[in-house]
């Protein structure tokens, strides 16, 4: 908890914010330890994203919290799914290329890349700029400058849509992959931190912690744990890399050359020159699972984030760590849903900006929905193929026999 504390101070620093501001969020993380995961780095008029804000926003207002403190992943590329995903935007019905940006520019990389430059565009499919009022009163108010990187410009526009948009007294604090990145560098400058010692170590239980998840994925939670890359990714001219961890070392799945030694003081190092960047479960093992902090996430976070849980309990057990274990098993709902939570029936957050009187009103509004209607027909889990074809695994009775090997397994 000190070690992420010290982190949001260095964000909170780097994003403008006083001395006395830094310490005053590291503080809430302190006391009041919820960490929003579930956008995705995007803008905060996205859909996805604006209405989860709004849903912490109740929270905080209704808890005297000063700070919003999220972290929104940047391992992702320009376009998640067809004309969605950081790169695009709907606006009145129709999507705009956030940065104007040529399909072979968007394909593979990751906004996280320094790929630039980039600035903001907001053009048609026809490549026409600003093709509506909405899109160019929105253009005027994100910045103009240039970026290295997609992930930079959002970052700072929803700074700067906070303030003009949203004003609230509610403080904006936003960790992305390179402050975690820098956080898991931290732990590894300590030789004895936990992550030095067994994490790293000498590769055994980083190798073992890959292996439960590979035996996740080949049993009933088939699919909710994807090992993906072995716990960092490499970032190579703007892509970003799978690895795969082989005699202590963490080498490219691909033809690249891209190697790094598993050893702290060089992951430590290649965090720090940001050839590394920590995968998902690397970031929620510092952010979450270490210091006990509450995280908020989406349909597929409920499922997945115990999941890593469970991983990080055998890690500890393995290790001879009881302390860590028991602390672990103390954390009261460590995970909870709080991601696409309003299904707003306009589904045009610009709109509903431009047509309020702020923020203020907004939360007013949902504030006072019941449950029911402020969640509509709960489309983000029924209409997730995972949980569809988790359903399935539920009334063929093999979750209930994939949990009791899991409980006899301890």
């Amino acid at each position: 908890m000190t070690l992420l504390c010290r982190s949001i101070e260095r964000t909170a620093l780097r994003s403008g914010y006083g001395v006395e501001d830094a310490r005053s969020a590291s503080d809430q993380m302190r006391s009041a330890p919820v960490l929003q995961t579930g956008p995705h780095c995007l803008l905060f008029v996205e859909p996805d994203a604006f209405y989860t804000h709004l849903v912490s926003l109740l929270g905080l207002r209704d808890q005297r919290k000063g700070w919003y403190i999220t972290y929104h992943a940047s391992t992702v590329s320009f376009a998640e799914r067809a004309k969605k995903g950081p790169g695009w935007l709907w606006l009145e019905g129709e999507p705009l290329n956030v940065f104007g940006l040529p399909r072979s520019r968007m394909d593979s990389f990751s906004i996280r890349g320094s790929n630039g430059p980039v600035r903001f565009v907001l053009s048609n499919s026809r490549g026409e700029p600003v093709p509506t009022s909405s899109a160019a009163d929105l253009l005027a108010t994100l910045p103009s400058d240039e970026f290295e990187s997609a992930a930079d410009a959002i970052r700072q526009a929803n700074q700067v849509l906070w303030r003009s948009a949203l004003p609230s007294s509610v403080k904006l604090l936003q960790l992305d992959d390179f402050d975690i990145a820098d956080l898991i560098a931290d732990h590894l400058d300590d030789a004895g931190s936990w992550l030095s010692t067994e994490f790293i170590g000498d590769g055994v239980l980083g190798e073992s912690i890959l292996n439960a998840m590979d035996r996740l994925n080949s049993g009933a939670w088939r699919g909710w744990v994807r090992r993906t890359t072995d716990l960092f990714w490499g970032m190579e001219r703007g892509r970003l890399v799978p690895l795969r961890l082989q005699n202590n070392v963490l080498r490219a799945r691909n033809s690249s050359n891209f190697e790094v030694e598993y050893r702290r003081e060089a992951i430590a190092s290649a965090l720090r020159q940001r050839e590394l960047v920590p995968s998902l479960y690397a970031v929620f093992l510092v952010t979450s699972i270490l210091p006990g902090v509450r995280a908020l996430g989406g349909c597929r976070q409920v499922i997945y984030y115990p999941l890593m849980r469970y991983l990080a309990a055998l890690g500890f057990a393995q290790s001879g760590h009881p302390a860590l274990l028991a602390e672990l098993c103390r954390d009261a709902r460590p995970g909870l849903w709080g991601h696409r939570v309003l299904n707003a029936a306009s589904g045009e957050p610009w709109a509903e900006i431009r047509k309020s009187d702020g923020v203020e009103t907004l939360l007013s509004r949902y504030g006072e929905m019941p449950l029911v209607q402020s969640a509509g027909d709960l489309a983000s889990f029924t209409r997730d193929p995972a949980w569809a074809n988790l359903s399935k695994q539920m009334d063929g009775g093999f979750i209930s026999s994939g949990f009791a090997e899991w409980q006899s397994s301890g």
